[in-house]
C-alpha cells in the first residue's frame, strides 16, 4: 500500500481479545451510551420547556449538553461496533468523518466552557448591567461562534489528511485520530504538523486566557464584596470550575497520548486514558450542572415526577 487511494480501510491494533467478557464490555459500554445520552436530553428538553429556564447561563449549558450528544455519537456507535467484531476494520471515509467528529467536538466544548465563564463573570461583576451586556442577540452570536470556528477549522484539519500518501493503515487506538494518520504518512507532513499544532495551541491557549481572566475578575468582587455576592459566586461558578477541570485533564491525557510515545505504558491503561476524554465529560457535565444548579435540579424533579404520574 503506497498512497491514499490504494488504502481503502484502517485496521485498530489496540484492540485485544478478551474471550466471553466481550459481551459483557459490550452491554458495558452500551449502558454508558444510554445513559449519557439519557443525561444530556433530558436536561436539553428541561431548559427548552422550562420559560424560566430562558436565560443566557442555561443557552450555554444547553449548548454545551447538545455537544456532548455530538461527540459520544461520534465515537460509541463505532466503538461498540468494534468492540463486538471480530475484525477491528474502519472504512477510510468513517474514519475521516470519526476524526473531524471528535475533534470538533473538543474545540467546541472548550470554547462553550469559556463563553459560560465570560457569562458568569457579567453576571458577578457587572449584575446591575447584565441584561444589556447579556442580549439575546448576543447569546445567539457567541453560541453560533463557539460552534462554527471549531467546523470550519477541523475541516482544513481533515483535508489535510485526506490526500496524504500513506505507507500502512494500522492505528494503534481503538479510534480514529489525526496524529495517527499523519504517522502513517509515507509524504512529508510538515504543513499537517504545524497547521494541527497552532491550531491546537490557539484553540487551547484562547479559551485558556478568557477563563483565567474572568476568574481573576470574578475572585476580586468576591474577596471586596458582600456575603450574598460571595455566595452567588461558588454557586454557580462551582459545576463551571468542576466541568472545566474534568475536561482540561481528559484533554491533557488525549494530547499526551496522540503525541508522545507511549508504549510503555499498559495496554489496558492507554485505551482508558484515550477514552476518558470522550466518555468522562459528557456523563459527568450533566450530572455536576443537574445537581447543583437549583432551577435545574427543581424543574428536573418536577419533570420526572409528571411523567411518572
Amino acid at each position: 500500500m503506497t498512497n491514499s487511494t490504494q488504502i481503502s480501510y484502517f485496521m485498530f491494533a489496540a484492540y485485544f481479545d478478551i474471550g466471553l467478557f466481550k459481551h459483557l464490555c459490550f452491554m458495558i459500554v452500551m449502558c454508558l451510551y444510554m445513559l449519557i445520552i439519557c443525561a444530556n436530553l433530558l436536561l436539553i428538553v428541561v431548559i427548552c420547556v422550562n420559560r424560566s429556564l430562558h436565560e443566557p447561563m442555561y443557552m450555554f449549558l444547553c449548548s454545551l449538553f447538545v455537544n456532548e450528544l455530538y461527540g459520544s455519537t461520534g465515537l460509541f456507535p463505532l466503538l461498540l461496533l468494534q468492540i463486538i467484531s471480530d475484525i477491528h476494520t474502519v472504512s477510510a471515509s468513517a474514519c475521516f468523518l470519526q476524526i473531524f467528529c471528535l475533534y470538533s467536538y473538543g474545540g467546541i466544548e472548550f470554547l462553550n466552557l469559556a463563553i459560560i465563564s465570560y457569562d458568569r463573570y457579567l453576571a458577578i461583576c457587572y449584575p446591575l448591567q447584565y441584561n444589556t451586556r447579556m442580549t439575546n442577540h448576543k447569546v445567539v452570536v457567541l453560541i453560533s461562534l463557539s460552534w462554527l470556528f471549531p467546523l470550519l477549522a477541523f475541516i482544513v484539519l481533515v483535508s489535510l489528511i485526506v490526500p496524504l500518501q500513506l505507507c500502512r493503515n494500522i492505528i494503534n487506538k481503538v479510534y480514529c485520530d489525526y496524529y495517527s494518520i499523519v504517522k502513517l504518512a509515507c509524504d512529508d507532513t510538515t504543513v499537517q504538523n504545524i497547521y494541527g499544532l497552532t491550531h491546537a495551541t490557539l484553540s487551547i491557549s484562547c479559551p485558556v486566557l478568557l477563563i483565567c481572566y474572568t476568574y481573576i475578575k470574578i475572585l476580586k468582587v468576591c474577596l471586596s464584596g458582600s456575603k450574598q455576592t460571595r455566595q452567588k459566586a461558588v454557586s454557580t461558578c462551582t459545576p463551571h470550575l468542576a466541568s472545566l477541570l474534568n475536561f482540561s485533564v481528559a484533554a491533557f491525557f488525549e494530547i499526551v497520548q496522540s503525541r508522545f510515545n507511549m508504549t510503555g505504558v499498559p495496554n489496558v491503561l492507554r485505551i482508558f486514558l484515550s477514552l476518558y476524554f470522550l466518555t468522562c465529560p459528557p456523563l459527568f457535565n450533566p450530572v455536576i450542572y443537574g445537581l447543583k444548579l437549583s432551577k435545574i435540579r427543581v424543574t428536573c424533579k418536577n419533570l420526572i415526577l409528571n411523567v411518572g404520574c
